[in-house]
């Protein structure tokens, strides 16, 4: 394995009945507080009074900035930015699932940042500080809570970027599965599949003698592939809400990658999907994964089989390594099929129209991917192959 450092600085606050230890760790921060949050479900499912309530026992002055979006905007970010200078915050709180706090990291990042955030985002300027940010997740399915990586979208300019800063890490992040039990079903699907997506990322690199980590990654995913069908039959079973929310934290803390440098090609193609047509990230995981899968084939195809014989449950003998990794693929895809995820672009109204357009914002930079190099007319073959 490669040489590597590790260093997590967030607190991880997990379990049933730990929303009751929000005002304790607000105190620590001061008296403004910015509280960040989505499209409203957490007033219907009662967190939100949780939230104001303890607040208020903190004694802190709240300013509140509602309405991020799915794919959480660049306008959003800055209007957080502006309440964050005009109201004197000492502590954003993101209440809500990935969206919430990767658009609260970048709040967080640009409140102290003499420049325009979105040149961070770009890798045209680098953070040198934070506000601090805590988090109260409700949908397992990011890792957001406990890594400083979030990816942002510039409408206007459609395109939707990753980026990162060790600054970007919540101080703390509360998991209390008993937020996830309301999430509709579609959503619940959604985050599994991004769960997954995160690790199999990682598990595709091309670092020698990582026996560890290849059982971490794939203990992850057999949890997933167990519990998601159980889960999907039972939606307000905490147990399997605390196993999945568990799960992804996991699959994206830096665990999966130390001593690795996983792929991540797919992750900046569904970016250029979504940037141009607004879908589901993990929806578009769903579609391009497979695709992406078999296009990389002959790149180290032992990693493939290894993938289809340990966690997808394909039965070697007779077929030929190629065969073998073939028949994972269509069982990975089978299986998030059989959850409800979407298999085709055509699922999204999307056709061949705005392909090259895509290619050309995934492949901007050059050539990317770990594990095998794309270059833009790989990606519009994915695409193509996706459609």
């Amino acid at each position: 394995m490669d040489a590597f450092v590790f260093q997590n600085p967030t607190k991880l606050i997990f379990g049933k009945g730990q929303n009751e230890a929000l005002a304790e760790e607000v105190r620590q921060f001061g008296e403004n507080v910015l509280l960040v949050y989505g499209g409203g479900s957490i007033k219907k499912n009662g967190l939100y009074n949780q939230v104001i309530k303890s607040l208020n026992e903190s004694g802190v002055t709240i300013t509140e900035l509602a309405g991020v979006e799915p794919n959480p905007r660049l306008s959003t970010v800055y209007k957080g930015i502006d309440l964050c200078r005009e109201k004197q915050i000492d502590l954003i709180l993101a209440v809500g699932g990935g969206s919430v706090i990767d658009a609260s990291k970048a709040i967080a990042v640009g409140a102290k940042l003499e420049g325009d955030i979105w040149k961070v985002i770009q890798k045209e300027m680098t953070a040198s500080d934070a506000l601090p940010l805590g988090t109260v997740l409700t949908l397992a399915a990011t890792g957001s809570e406990m890594n400083s990586g979030s990816v942002i979208t510039n409408w206007e300019e459609k395109e939707k970027v990753g980026w990162s800063t060790p600054h970007a890490f919540p101080k703390f992040s509360i998991l209390d599965p008993q937020n996830t039990v309301t999430v509709p079903r579609d959503q619940t699907v959604y985050g599994m599949v991004d769960i997954m997506s995160h690790v199999i990322e990682a598990y595709f690199h091309k670092v020698e003698n990582t026996p560890l980590q290849d059982r971490i990654m794939e203990s992850i995913l057999l949890t997933v592939m167990e519990t998601a069908p159980k889960l999907l039959d039972d939606l307000e079973n905490e147990k399997y809400r605390e196993t999945i929310l568990y799960c992804g934290t996991m699959a994206l803390n830096g665990i999966t990658q130390m001593g690795l440098k996983g792929d991540w090609a797919t992750h900046n193609i569904e970016h250029a999907v979504s940037a141009v047509y607004d879908i589901p990230h993990a929806g578009g995981l769903a579609i391009l994964f497979p695709n992406w899968m078999r296009h990389t084939l002959k790149e180290r195809i032992p990693r493939h089989v290894q993938l289809a014989t340990r966690v997808l449950g394909v039965e070697p003998t007779g077929k030929t390594d190629e065969e073998i990794a073939l028949e994972g693929i269509e069982k990975l895809s089978a299986f998030w099929t059989s959850l409800g995820a979407p298999n085709r672009l055509a699922d999204y109204n999307i056709d061949q129209s705005e392909i090259n357009r895509m290619a050309d914002l995934a492949s901007y930079r050059g050539p990317f991917g770990n594990f095998k190099p794309l270059t833009k007319d790989d990606v519009v073959a994915i695409l193509t192959a996706s459609l």
